[in-house]
């Protein structure tokens, strides 16, 4: 039987894993994007792809003391045959980074609890599996409980003002930026974040590791609850755009996933516009948008 570095792929119910153990069905949804729910409590990884859950690991995360941070993160680089520069040279196989402090999804020993300096270990084989179908801006939500993600519909594009013709004329801007799965951070297609704060009533926009726009956040005064959104792209039959909604803190003060309760004025909505593809992100948050959130070319850290 495998062992739980290299990992078995079994058929049994998600809470009955052991250790190594992971499932992988990947033809429940073969096509749209993915993204990933690492859950704390749980020491699982969800994987969805289109909004299906495709895949549940086993994982091992940071030990006490050296905690794997929450919040929501994007792959900023992928390495098959990663090597630590902290750790005597420790492999790490089949690495997606999520900092470039230390922070990544690889292959390794899982114990069966928290053990590592705060990467999310995972089983040889799973590691494999999931290197092939990331790619640099896949979204990862690390939390202390895991959620389902959502799928959400609104009825404009981002936060413009519907009409009749605003279909057509999205789907115009959003045809050439289809985003390639092999996408380098230095491409022409760079990865697209957005962050609204109630708590500084303002939307910043984040094209990789740089703060390119700011606006003003319009919204119905009520918490807007810790949800980020993965744009998909367009839905004809309701005529708006599709997105994935993720809660990525479960213990903190919920609101319902609705696009619907946040707008800016026209001019930074049209920014928006100027910046957006399928698979940027948008996210929520109660939180002041403080610079020690960021840093380097990390995408943002929300306890």
């Amino acid at each position: 039987m495998a062992g739980p570095l290299a990992g078995q792929h079994v058929y049994k119910e998600i809470n009955a894993l052991q250790p190594g153990e992971y499932t992988w069905h990947p033809d429940r949804q073969p096509d749209g994007p993915v993204s990933i729910v690492v859950s704390l409590d749980e020491q699982r990884v969800h994987v969805y792809r289109n909004g299906i859950r495709i895949a549940v690991s086993t994982c091992s995360t940071g030990k006490p003391g050296h905690e794997t941070p929450t919040g929501v993160f994007v792959v900023l680089q992928k390495d098959r045959d990663h090597r630590s520069s902290t750790y005597n040279n420790a492999p790490m196989p089949n690495m997606n980074r999520l900092t470039w402090g230390g922070i990544a999804l690889h292959a390794g020993n899982l114990p069966g609890y928290p053990a590592s300096h705060g990467c999310v270990r995972l089983p040889l084989d799973f590691s494999a599996n999931l290197f092939e179908i990331t790619h640099l801006g896949t979204p990862v939500i690390i939390a202390a409980s895991g959620a389902s993600p959502d799928s959400v519909v609104h009825p404009g594009f981002i936060l413009g003002e519907y009409s009749e013709t605003e279909f057509e004329k999205v789907l115009a801007t959003l045809e050439p930026r289809k985003r390639p799965s092999d996408w380098v951070l230095d491409d022409a297609y760079p990865i697209t974040s957005m962050i609204a704060s109630s708590h500084d009533e303002r939307i910043i926009i984040l094209e990789n590791d740089r703060q390119v726009a700011e606006g003003q956040l319009i919204w119905d005064g009520l918490p807007l609850g810790p949800h980020v959104y993965v744009l998909h792209g367009p839905d004809d039959g309701l005529r708006g755009m599709q997105w994935q909604a993720i809660t990525y803190d479960a213990t903190a003060e919920q609101a319902d996933h609705d696009l619907t309760r946040v707008r800016t004025d026209q001019a930074f909505a049209d920014v928006i516009g100027l910046h957006s593809h399928p698979g940027m992100i948008f996210v929520f948050t109660d939180l002041p948008l403080h610079p020690d959130s960021r840093s380097g070319r990390d995408f943002v850290i929300m306890s």
